[in-house]
């Protein structure tokens, strides 16, 4: 399968941005997607994950509250809304299916992944 993210930006803190991801056909749709960032010079961290029905979500601490992710199996698609931006969400952001059933917050389970899309916010 492939990934393709899409909808990152230059933005201002306090701005919105919603990132898209598509998926290239339907063997994601029984598995939890997520996604993940990665800034300059750190580990690719778990933001947020969904389950393959769309009910069940997990976040990170510091996306809970202003993050939202969804999902539309019909469409193969995968999003993530993010509200009131801070500078330190400056990251590339990948979206990525799981290898299991579950929401995983380790990189290790997840099977494929995108290219990434950059997300900036300015102070």
């Amino acid at each position: 399968v492939q990934l393709v993210e899409s909808g990152g930006g230059l933005v201002q803190a306090g701005d919105s941005l919603r990132l898209s991801c598509a998926a290239s056909d339907r063997t994601v749709s029984n598995n939890p997607l997520a996604w993940f960032r990665q800034a300059p010079g750190k580990e690719r961290e778990f933001v947020a994950g969904v389950d393959w029905r769309g009910g069940r979500t997990s976040y990170s601490d510091s996306a809970k509250g202003r993050f939202t992710i969804s999902r539309d199996s019909a469409k193969n698609m995968v999003y993530l809304q993010m509200d009131s931006l801070r500078p330190e969400d400056t990251a590339v952001y990948y979206c990525a299916v799981a290898r299991g059933g579950f929401i995983a917050t380790a990189r290790e389970y997840y099977t494929a992944w995108g290219q990434g899309t950059q997300v900036t916010v300015s102070s």
